[in-house]
């Protein structure tokens, strides 16, 4: 893999030898790795993969063989003040004009765009060139960058089943693909869910992303404590937490009679999740995506302040399913969180009826599911002969209803 400014790509950087296509993703990790996730079955398939994105997102294709990256200027505008808002602006219409160079030199079979303001230079930039153009999205609710080119977008990828702010026009272009979870987690689809007994150890998993999530750190230990010790004897609660916050979470632990792991990060996650009868976790489309492959049951605590409320969407999708109990932050008190907690995990049978729903919102193989999307864009089935792109279409909304 190489990593390229928009100065030093040259079309012979690019062999041409098999179908080219172009990703290009937002700068973070909910963008980044089912763009990743394709790239990675692309190459696979024999595809030769260019990478638009910002420079803040270099670091996920650095060991991705068969991949360059092209890094372009883009800046937010969401939230921004009027500077903010010009300034981005600016970079983005700077980032689509040279988007729409390499474009012209690079001339890929397809563009597949996953959100994120550093996907729009090159999804504009393919809409303007014609190129047939997909998109990704990872939430329960189409993100702003990905509503500005779904008008144009041959296929609409999405990670759930029903996705809020598609128009009515473009809905017979939605493929209904998943979002792609780690390997190691995807593994898990296979692991049975095991509820605990009468009397035996109640396993719970506390995460709130890779930097934690301060309100389970300041509620949940209290909510816990204050639970029945006969309850409180079988726990083993494994939570992630800011490294600020470690100290205090501890401390609040100390002398329950509790067995607590604490850590910031856990590189042993997958073998936690499966082991868990209740994971306590924010609802961003990553987090979902793997509940609902390792099918276990959750208490999700959507962040209030998500661009268009997208985690409270996620959350209601699994919860529809029956996969999971969604708590509003406003709602999340230690009495209330304790007294929800104290029935679940007294509830084996619920709780094991809650891991079948969170299993039947789950879509598998999503890298795969994406890369025949992607095949069928350019009129080839994954066999590589020809299909009929319309009789898809229709088959795959057949499939959604």
């Amino acid at each position: 893999m190489s990593t390229m400014t928009t100065d030093d790509f040259t079309l012979a950087d690019t062999p041409l030898d098999g179908q080219c296509i172009a990703l290009t993703s937002g700068g973070t990790g909910g963008h980044m790795f089912p763009a990743v996730s394709l790239a990675r079955a692309l190459v696979r398939r024999g595809a030769t993969v260019v990478f638009f994105t910002d420079a803040r997102a270099a670091r996920y294709t650095e060991d991705v063989e068969g991949v360059t990256t092209i890094l372009l200027p883009a800046g937010g505008i969401a939230g921004k003040g009027l500077r903010g808002r010009i300034s981005g602006m600016l970079r983005l219409a700077l980032g689509t004009w040279q988007a729409r160079r390499h474009l012209k030199k690079i001339r890929p079979a397809a563009v597949i765009g996953f959100g994120g303001y550093a996907s729009i230079p090159a999804t504009v930039a393919a809409k303007s060139l014609r190129i047939p153009l997909a998109i990704h999205e990872q939430n329960a609710v189409l993100g702003r960058a990905n509503r500005v080119v779904a008008g144009a977008a041959a296929r609409i990828a999405t990670s759930f089943r029903d996705v809020r702010l598609i128009d009515d026009a473009d809905k017979p272009r939605v493929v209904w693909t998943g979002n792609p979870v780690r390997q190691e987690i995807a593994a898990l689809s296979a692991a049975p869910y095991n509820a605990p007994t009468a009397d035996g150890p109640v396993n719970v998993l506390i995460t709130g992303g890779s930097q934690g999530a301060r309100v389970l750190s300041e509620i949940l230990p209290k909510a816990i404590v204050n639970l029945p010790d006969a309850l409180k004897s079988r726990l083993h609660i494994t939570q992630q937490a800011r490294a600020e916050d470690l100290d205090q979470v501890a401390k609040t632990y100390e002398g329950s009679g509790i067995d607590v792991t604490l850590k910031p990060f856990f590189d042993d996650i997958a073998q936690r999740l499966r082991d868990a009868h209740l994971v306590i976790a924010r609802s961003g489309a990553s987090t979902v995506a793997e509940l609902t492959i390792a099918g276990r049951p959750s208490l999700l605590v959507p962040l209030p302040h998500a661009i268009d409320d997208h985690q409270r969407y996620n959350a209601e999708q699994v919860e529809q399913a029956g996969g999971a109990w969604m708590l509003s932050q406003e709602r999340f008190t230690v009495d209330i969180v304790s007294e929800r907690l104290a029935k679940l995990l007294t509830g084996p049978a619920a709780l094991a009826l809650a891991a079948e729903g969170a299993r039947s919102a789950a879509r598998t193989n999503a890298a795969e599911r994406l890369a025949d999307m992607v095949l069928d864009l350019l009129g080839l089935n994954p066999a590589g002969t020809p299909v009929d792109l319309k009789q898809e279409t229709t088959h795959v909304q057949g499939d959604l209803a």
